[in-house]
């Protein structure tokens, strides 16, 4: 594993000089921040276990990657509930596969064994998923699979549905006391230890001290331009992690979602990969289909290499998307499976039973993060991930569909044990120095963050050269040390700060990795690839 560290300025610690004796600080057992899958998991098995649990949430359950996850959540059910044709075994071949060599397969197969007692968990919290004629769970198909093993909710609602189940599983536990509209700012360490963390909340800036810290706090799409992510995807955890010096772990490996509805002036709405499951397929400008040429599995290829074969497509014919035809799955069928994306479709007055959707890929899942075991714990004492924010060695270099709730869900159970196990009482803390006022906030924060993003696509998106990332490399320095470099007062000045970290951890391990991978493609490689792990630290 080759070690790589960002210069100078990517390292600020707003923490620094916060006085625990002049400053309102809570305490509790164990701390989990974040609200999507993950960290309601962790949440409820440590409370579970007796402990105290203290939950930050930035913002609702609505709001998060969870909720906004429609295909739904791959796993092989016991065997009186899976389909005949599918096996664990299977699964851990599907996801190596899609991870091109990088995945851990060791942690893959512990994981993807695990399936059938985290749906059970969840399906114990309240969690309903889509039932067949016969009663039996009804299962679908993404690309990249081998079988039909992935569980869905309300047609294509998955994640709401499960954020709804944990949400008020979490709202009814009496060892739990959430926090919402908290934005974390820091981790607080003290001899190198984790232990808790600083937040704001109500223009206050507050303690939360415990003796076991779980960071859950999702995904960095909104580093990007196009992005599925919700606004609370900024990568805030990740940026916390590395500045208080847990190692970050294949952070080069965005995942592009091939089809998101591409209309000038609207949101990226994700167009779910379970609909090409369900049989929808890809067009080009002159209404061909183009992915057979691509990959034998067409359609229903690895994500990537749907993302290459799009952009390839839009470069040949000059037009600035291509087309995603599901008419022929009728009405009937398409509002009863994607109630979801009909409706959205509709406010632009599109109809997929009549009328082809327009699609182009957009930022969606970081397959890297903080660096972790398959029990969440990274490698700062007192610090446990889960979900998107952590890098077990699952995904590789590439996300298998609909594996990232999976993920969510068992590393978050298991973080909140191991977190339960070593948390207590966070006892005498002593975190105290002379903190400089923040200075005036004249400058444009969402200018410069506008800047940021566009420059994320540009240069560090799907497809990258040496030339360009190192100019991204020196705008992002520039940016950190001349104009992010103050102090803000409001989480909109973190934001900024912490997706100028993020960018420039991404934009240097994609430096470093000199040839294709993945969902990373360097088109000045000449088709080498370069199958290594790396991992980013603070010096």
């Amino acid at each position: 594993m080759q070690v790589h560290a960002l210069p100078g300025p990517w390292a600020p610690r707003h923490l620094v000089g916060f006085d625990l004796r002049r400053r309102p600080h809570l305490e509790a057992d164990v701390l989990v921040i974040g609200g999507g899958v993950a960290g309601f998991c962790a949440a409820l098995e440590a409370a579970d276990a007796g402990r105290e649990v203290l939950l930050l949430a930035k913002g609702s359950p609505e709001e998060s990657n969870t909720a906004w996850a429609q295909g739904g959540i791959a796993a092989v059910l016991d065997p009186h509930e899976a389909q005949p044709n599918d096996t664990v075994d299977l699964h851990v071949r599907d996801t190596l596969a899609a991870g091109v060599g990088l995945c851990d397969e060791v942690v893959v197969r512990d994981l993807l064994a695990d399936g059938a007692r985290a749906i059970a968990c969840l399906r114990r919290q309240g969690c309903n998923f889509d039932l067949d004629d016969q009663g039996a769970v009804a299962l679908a198909r993404e690309g990249g699979h081998a079988a039909r093993r992935i569980l869905h909710a309300q047609g294509d609602a998955t994640g709401r549905e499960i954020a709804r189940a944990l949400a008020q599983a979490v709202e009814r536990h009496p060892g739990i006391t959430t926090i919402p509209g908290a934005f974390a700012i820091d981790l607080l360490t003290e001899g190198g230890r984790v232990v808790g963390a600083l937040y704001h909340r109500r223009d206050e800036l507050i303690a939360a001290l415990a003796g076991a810290t779980v960071l859950a706090t999702g995904g960095c799409g909104r580093v990007w331009r196009e992005t599925t992510n919700p606004v609370v995807a900024t990568g805030d955890g990740l940026a916390m992690a590395y500045r208080a010096g847990a190692a970050v772990a294949d952070v080069e490996f965005m995942q592009f979602h091939p089809t998101t509805l591409y209309i000038a002036g609207g949101a990226r709405l994700l167009i779910t990969e379970a609909m090409r499951g369900e049989g929808a397929v890809l067009k080009n400008h002159q209404g061909e289909r183009f992915m057979p040429g691509y990959h034998p599995q067409a359609d229903l290829a690895p994500r990537d290499v749907v993302t290459r074969g799009i952009i390839s497509e839009i470069r040949k014919s000059g037009f600035p998307h291509v087309w995603l035809d599901a008419t022929h799955l009728g009405a009937e069928f398409l509002h009863h499976r994607f109630p979801t994306i009909v409706q959205a479709c509709a406010r632009f007055g599109i109809d997929p039973a009549k009328d082809w959707l327009p699609v182009h890929p957009s930022a969606h899942y970081h397959c890297g993060g903080v660096l972790t075991d398959a029990q969440g714990a990274t490698t700062l004492p007192g610090l446990w991930a889960a979900g998107e924010v952590a890098c077990t060695g699952l995904h590789g270099a590439n996300r298998l569909a609909s594996n990232s709730l999976l993920e969510g869900l068992i590393v978050g159970l298991r973080a909140g044990t191991a977190a339960a196990a070593a948390g207590g009482a966070p006892g005498r803390i002593r975190i105290s120095a002379d903190r400089p006022d923040p200075a005036p906030e004249d400058l444009d924060v969402q200018d410069l963050l506008r800047s940021v993003r566009s420059l994320m696509w540009r240069q560090v998106g799907i497809e990258r050269t040496a030339n360009e990332l190192a100019m991204a490399r020196r705008s992002l320095d520039f940016w950190a040390q001349h104009q992010a470099r103050d102090a803000f007062r409001s989480p909109a000045g973190w934001e900024l700060q912490n997706q100028l970290t993020v960018g420039a951890l991404v934009a240097t391990a994609a430096l470093a990795r000199t040839a294709s991978v993945g969902t990373h493609t360097r088109t000045d490689s000449a088709g080498a690839v370069d199958p290594r792990h790396f991992s980013l630290v603070k010096p």
